[in-house]
């Protein structure tokens, strides 16, 4: 499974460089976040590789005709979907089942901040 394509990744809109990855772990009913930087601004790419997780982000960017909209979804390691939560939207998961991994990309620093 291909989860990272920087060749691919501009074309749907995703930055086609990372700063660093992430791993974290939890138990049900663990909630992780809201998370957000406003300085530097960063996003992050989510995905679950063991268990299932509700993965979520919430458009924080002023003036946008989206502000205080979110996007949520169900996420397993069997599903393998994503969330991109780019700068300046706050993010978050919720934990379904035990033992629940997930990874994320974080975005460069400074660098590809979507208005």
């Amino acid at each position: 499974m291909e989860t990272y394509r920087e060749d691919q990744f501009p074309e749907l809109g995703l930055p086609g460089s990372f700063a660093q990855d992430n791993h974290s772990y939890s138990k049900k009913g663990v909630v992780r976040g809201l998370h957000f930087q406003w300085e530097p601004p960063m996003g992050k790419l989510m995905r679950v590789t063991r268990g299932a997780s509700f993965l979520m982000a919430v458009d924080l960017r002023l003036g946008s005709p989206t502000l205080g909209k979110w996007v949520g979804i169900e996420a397993m390691a069997e599903n393998r979907r994503q969330v991109w939560a780019p700068a300046s939207f706050v993010r978050g998961s919720c934990a379904l089942t035990d033992d629940v991994e997930v990874q994320y990309k974080r975005s460069l620093r400074g660098s590809w901040m979507q208005s």
